[in-house]
């Protein structure tokens, strides 16, 4: 490929193009950017489903390249059918789309967060954690912030940013300021960069299809300082050192990076749900794919751990890049009978999707000083700026964990070694007519929260305690069940000791 790289299809570029530099301003086709939308609405739900079936199968270690991954005509409608909630990534986006549709560019993050937070379908981690914030008064950007939400640097937003990108063909400074409003609803820090990284690539795939090109600058709007960036420029920087073999780029991430510190059933554990590491497989697939969408959902899925996920990240991004024309028949084919069927927990389907985020990419364009004709738009797309730099559990190490497996039943006490403790437990209800059971909880003999432990799948509290900011030195935790609502069992699972970092 060219240095200068290879324009999508009738871009124009109208200044920068001889020296290889970011165009100022770009001229698309309308018809072009329809198809552009439509490839990444379409290659995110062919990614998500081609790495359904093996999510979170293979943690800490990749896919065999013997091991074939099955896909056929029926994948997308037998998934969609079976498995709603594996498209988390999408329903999510919907969400959002929704909101900018019935109140506009300037819908307020409290929009976003009621719209979320009261959504009927299941969420997880950052999701569910931001959920139960919102839910109990804590508005964004605190339900994200890593105080509040012990899983900030969590996946969530990065695999529902993609609305950000999509609504913004060529202007990363919008994405950003998208992503800013409504990724703190759920992610602070590594956790909020997943997704405005994801955002800034969509953006750029507008205005070119190398995913080297759109990798590298997109990383522009990630703070130099933060751990995100990091990783993302060594992900950069092996490809170009060993741009023939992904396998070796993974063991370096391996190595490097797989410690997670926040979310509790990642930390000493195989299971890695951060934010950091899935971007890195993101980027693997997407630059040893080379532009080449079957082989970029194969090494993405291939890297495992949340392996729908990136997959799905990954071929929105090219689906992007490529259009919806360039996406190859087999996987279209599989979305075709889907197409106009309402997506799961939502009232919309893919084709209503493609049309409102065209029309929003519109809105976008005028609002940043564009121009909207007859047959084609022309985007200034500005200079491309990081977003402010937040670093969650900052001096923080995880130094224990342990296992307790038990029922509370009236106090349970935990002595432990460090400056801060997180405690997961599962409930289960047993009896409907029961009330909400209430907890406790004391550290050195002192109250330091009361709070009821909801039981329904959509409003779980998940993780059931943590306090980050006590002294270094041993403390008492004393979990303390209020009498009353015996129909419900709480089983304390982990708990997760923290220590200052060493310097």
């Amino acid at each position: 490929m060219s240095l200068t790289r290879r324009l999508v299809l009738t871009a124009v570029l109208a200044i920068g193009l001889a020296a290889g530099l970011p165009a100022k301003t770009i001229t698309l086709k309308k018809d072009v950017l329809k198809d552009k939308i439509r490839g990444g609405w379409a290659g995110q739900v062919i990614g998500c489903t081609f790495g359904g079936p093996t999510e979170f199968r293979f943690q800490g270690t990749f896919i065999q390249d013997y091991q074939p991954i099955a896909w056929d005509d029926a994948a997308i409608a037998r998934a969609m059918k079976n498995e709603p909630g594996l498209y988390d990534d999408v329903y999510m986006d919907l969400t959002f789309v929704s909101v900018f549709a019935k109140e506009g560019l300037d819908a307020p993050a409290a929009s976003f967060a009621r719209a979320f937070a009261t959504a009927p379908y299941p969420l997880w981690h950052a999701n569910q954690m931001g959920r139960y914030n919102i839910l109990r008064g804590i508005k964004p950007p605190l339900s994200g912030a890593w105080p509040n939400n012990p899983h900030a640097d969590d996946i969530d937003f990065q695999i529902e940013s993609d609305f950000a990108g999509l609504m913004s063909p060529g202007m990363v400074e919008a994405a950003s300021e998208f992503c800013d409003r409504v990724g703190h609803i759920m992610n602070s820090g590594d956790g909020w960069y997943g997704g405005v990284y994801v955002a800034a690539m969509y953006a750029l795939a507008f205005t070119s299809d190398d995913p080297v090109f759109i990798a590298t600058e997109a990383l522009k709007a990630v703070p130099a300082g933060s751990s995100f960036h990091a990783v993302m420029s060594d992900v950069l920087r092996w490809y170009r050192e060993n741009p023939g073999d992904w396998h070796e780029t993974w063991f370096r991430v391996q190595k490097k990076w797989s410690e997670d510190i926040g979310c509790p059933e990642g930390v000493f554990s195989p299971f890695n749900i951060d934010a950091k590491i899935n971007a890195a497989w993101v980027l693997v697939g997407l630059l040893y794919g080379g532009g080449d969408f079957a082989k970029t959902l194969e090494i993405s899925a291939r890297c495992g751990d949340d392996s729908d996920c990136n997959p799905a990240t990954a071929g929105g991004i090219l689906g992007t890049a490529l259009g919806y024309a360039r996406i190859p028949d087999r996987f279209k084919s599989a979305l075709a009978p889907v197409e106009s069927v309402k997506f799961p927990y939502t009232e919309l389907t893919l084709a209503d999707v493609d049309e409102l985020s065209f029309n929003q990419a519109l809105a976008v364009i005028r609002k940043h000083h564009g121009t909207v004709g007859d047959s084609t738009v022309t985007v200034e797309t500005g200079e491309i700026r990081p977003v402010r730099l937040e670093v969650n559990f900052p001096g923080l190490r995880p130094a224990a964990k342990r296992s307790l497996g038990l029922k509370l039943v009236g106090d349970y006490t935990l002595e432990f070694e460090g400056c801060g403790i997180v405690v997961d437990a599962d409930t289960k209800r047993l009896d409907e007519r029961g009330a909400e059971p209430r907890v406790q909880a004391l550290v050195d003999g002192k109250v330091v929260e009361t709070f009821e432990v909801p039981t329904g799948p959509l409003v779980k509290r998940d993780p059931v305690f943590w306090i980050y900011n006590l002294a270094s030195g041993r403390h008492t935790l004393v979990l303390r069940r209020a009498p009353g609502g015996p129909g419900v069992e709480i089983i304390l699972r982990d708990a997760v000791i923290y220590a200052k970092k060493a310097g």
